[in-house]
């Protein structure tokens, strides 16, 4: 049986550091941005979708998946479809790339180094929690500035500090006017969202591990692209069934046109003027992103990190 090691100790910390390689953090990265540059026009759909409360003049309404499309693109051109997409390839590519060297660092320490040893849900769980709260500490800034992006519309006569003009001068303009606190807008949803990733890498590693077991083999070995893409869609899909909820409330705490006290506040007036279905606003568009960027994500890292593991392990023994 696995069991976890004592935090305290300082040579486990020292092991833990050792079991860090810079190949989880470029395949995450790579794995990142290559399903954000594919997909963000969903991305900014979703966000819109999720922040209309029905009782906000200045937001555009849409009647759907198509109609929104169609409507930014007729009023803000193909470019208004690629709003925020600068912070969004950096905050998911970073994202990416610390939560996959974080995971694997982390669940390689709990193994003892040795990654054939399963761990169970509940410790893979443990270990994607950990990483997800490391991850998010260093990202959310990025994503305050890629939501509020997302939600500058053509039309929209914001005041001059409110309006950016890209990822940098978001950071600038919201760190003086909001101070450090700005830039964590959302984060305590966002935590939330943490058992969101929980439960995703929990049920795309036990349906890994469960697999090859079946089939009488490593724990670790490669598997086809086919088996990767399959696993990496019914653990999002059973993720954001679970948590969805916590996304809507994290974007409107980050939308500068409505003044929330607090998460409370926010959830509070969500269910008075919505009911629940308030809380699924923009699941649709959501779905139709997510999953297919989760398995872009996945299988671009699978493969990136088992060759540059592999050439790393070559290099090695050459030496």
């Amino acid at each position: 049986m696995t069991t976890m090691k004592n935090p305290n100790s300082s040579s486990n910390k020292l092991a833990l550091l050792s079991h860090i390689k810079y190949e989880h953090l470029v395949a995450g990265i790579s794995g990142g941005v290559t399903s954000t540059l594919i997909l963000h026009p969903l991305d900014l759909i979703k966000i819109r979708f999720a922040v209309n409360d029905g009782r906000t003049a200045t937001i555009p309404r849409y009647d759907g998946l198509g109609s929104a499309f169609v409507t930014i693109v007729k009023q803000e051109g193909v470019k208004g479809l690629y709003r925020g997409v600068t912070p969004n390839v950096w905050g998911s590519g970073s994202a990416w790339g610390f939560y996959f060297l974080f995971y694997n660092a982390i669940k390689t320490w709990i193994q003892g180094g040795n990654a054939r040893t399963p761990l169970g849900p509940g410790l893979h769980m443990l270990a994607a929690a950990e990483a997800g709260i490391l991850s998010l500490v260093m990202t959310n800034p990025i994503w305050v500035v890629k939501t509020r992006l997302c939600l500058q519309y053509s039309e929209d006569h914001m005041a001059e500090h409110k309006r950016y003009r890209g990822m940098v001068d978001g950071l600038t303009k919201i760190y003086r006017t909001e101070g450090i606190r700005g830039l964590y807008r959302g984060f305590v949803p966002g935590m939330f969202g943490v058992s969101h990733g929980a439960l995703q890498f929990m049920t795309y590693e036990e349906m890994k591990n469960r697999y090859n077991q079946y089939r009488n083999l490593p724990i670790d070995i490669k598997l086809t692209s086919a088996e990767y893409l399959t696993f990496a869609a019914v653990s999002k899909l059973v993720a954001a069934g679970a948590t969805y909820p916590y996304q809507v409330v994290r974007a409107r705490l980050q939308d500068q046109r409505r003044a929330y006290s607090g998460v409370l506040h926010c959830v509070h007036d969500t269910w008075r003027h919505e009911g629940l279905g308030g809380f699924y606003k923009g699941l649709k568009p959501s779905l139709v992103r997510v999953v297919p960027a989760t398995m872009i994500t996945f299988l671009t890292y699978e493969n990136v990190s088992h060759y540059l593991l592999h050439r790393a392990r070559e290099a090695t023994l050459s030496t």
